[in-house]
């Protein structure tokens, strides 16, 4: 478990984590989608419509992200960091002043972008790389902040629209993001010695894969394998929540009942994450990641039969215990596979899929819906992937034994 000597020697570094997880609520779909009300009214466009232009600027943001993400293995932390949230709140700045359907979709790729995919994607590689036997534990603790976004940023946001309107919000919430920049740095002070550190003590792990290039994971027939069981949280859940409003109606819930109930889905993401972090550490991301869709497939399971109110309250509790073991397994499993000198680059590939993957979720499910196809039929669909995907990591044989090709020659 957690010890103060731990947080006391790591604090800051842990605390820049959970700072950067946090203010990527800004960029994700939980967030952006409280506004979808007053987006659409002011410049009349329909569900559909809102939709395809989230749609487009989280599908540009994934391809973007695969290049611009392995910055990170070769700038200094600190201006990445900076970098990240002086950026992330000049799109919601952005999107505080859009006038017009093309500014609105390159305000929506800047946020996704630097939300939910550089602020994790920063912050997740930090505490993969620069943690050895505790990177579990590190993990976990950044992915707090995912849980407290989660918990807390719709709460805010709520209360902030019956004071201002919603532009004056997104200008708010840009405004608070730069003025954090001062505060990632102090966290990051003296953090020269942390990479001279790493440096001396080498970047191969006692038992581990060898460090490869992105070019060799991608020839890699282990990553492609655990690519679905990887995108399948991402997906499923993305989906799911963002038509939310539709799964209430669907199920005869009072919306008040969802959104109640997310209280659940945060506080059971905070336990999985901080009972995952000592699991990867003593077992390995990559012993447990068969294991890794069970929660995700009993959630969706629980849609599947019910329309009972108290589906709503166990669906998004597991859902919450889903993202918070995901967010630990996910984090360690490509340190652990491929080593940490080209670490930023490989994350950023796995992160670029899951922001592509959430991005189709809401168009996919969307069509499903204007289908007639009902919640239960969806979240069947969806557990009997998940199952799929993960007798998939199965078939890679012993867990913690996957295939990788002999080390090669960087090109």
């Amino acid at each position: 478990m957690l010890s103060l000597s731990f947080l006391r020697a790591h604090g800051r570094l842990l605390a820049l984590g959970v700072l950067l997880c946090f203010c990527s609520s800004a960029g994700q779909t939980y967030f952006i989608s409280l506004f979808g009300g007053e987006v659409r009214a002011e410049f009349g466009l329909t569900n559909a419509g809102f939709g395809s232009v989230y749609a487009v600027g989280t599908l540009a943001s994934a391809a973007t992200l695969i290049w611009i993400g392995r910055l990170i293995d070769r700038v200094p932390l600190p201006l990445v960091a900076a970098g990240v949230l002086g950026m992330l709140g000049t799109m919601c700045l952005l999107m505080g002043a859009v006038w017009g359907i093309v500014t609105m979709t390159i305000a929506i790729f800047g946020l996704r972008l630097f939300g939910q995919g550089l602020a994790v994607h920063t912050a997740m590689t930090a505490m993969a790389r620069y943690f050895e036997a505790e990177r579990g534990r590190a993990i976990s603790i950044a992915a707090l902040g995912n849980a407290a976004g989660a918990a807390l940023a719709p709460i805010i946001v709520v209360a902030a629209l019956t004071i201002f309107d919603w532009r004056t919000v997104w200008t708010i919430t840009g405004a608070g993001l730069i003025l954090l920049i001062p505060i990632a740095l102090l966290l990051l002070s003296g953090h020269a010695d942390r990479d001279r550190a790493l440096g001396a003590r080498g970047t191969r792990e006692a038992g581990a894969s060898p460090d490869r290039t992105l070019g060799q994971a991608l020839r890699d027939v282990s990553l492609w394998l655990l690519l679905p069981a990887l995108l399948a949280p991402s997906f499923i859940s993305t989906g799911l929540i963002f038509h939310q409003v539709h799964l209430a109606d669907a199920k005869g819930w009072p919306l008040s009942l969802m959104a109640g109930s997310f209280s659940l889905y945060a506080v059971a993401s905070v336990a999985a994450s901080i009972g995952a972090g000592p699991l990867v550490d003593r077992w390995s991301a990559r012993r447990l990641i068969p294991f890794l869709l069970t929660p995700l497939t009993l959630s969706c399971i629980v849609l599947v039969p019910s329309d009972a109110p108290w589906a709503a309250p166990v669906f998004l509790a597991l859902l919450g215990t889903s993202t918070g073991v995901t967010a630990v397994i996910k984090g360690a499993i490509w340190a652990e596979l491929y080593g940490t000198a080209h670490l930023g680059a490989i994350r950023a590939f796995g992160q670029a899929a899951m922001v592509f993957s959430s991005g189709l979720a809401p168009v996919a499910m969307g069509v499903l819906i204007d289908l007639d196809i009902s919640m239960g039929a969806i979240a069947a669909g969806s557990a009997i992937y998940s199952v799929g995907a993960s007798l998939l990591v199965v078939t890679l044989g012993r867990p913690g034994s996957f295939r990788t090709h002999p080390r090669q020659s960087a090109p």
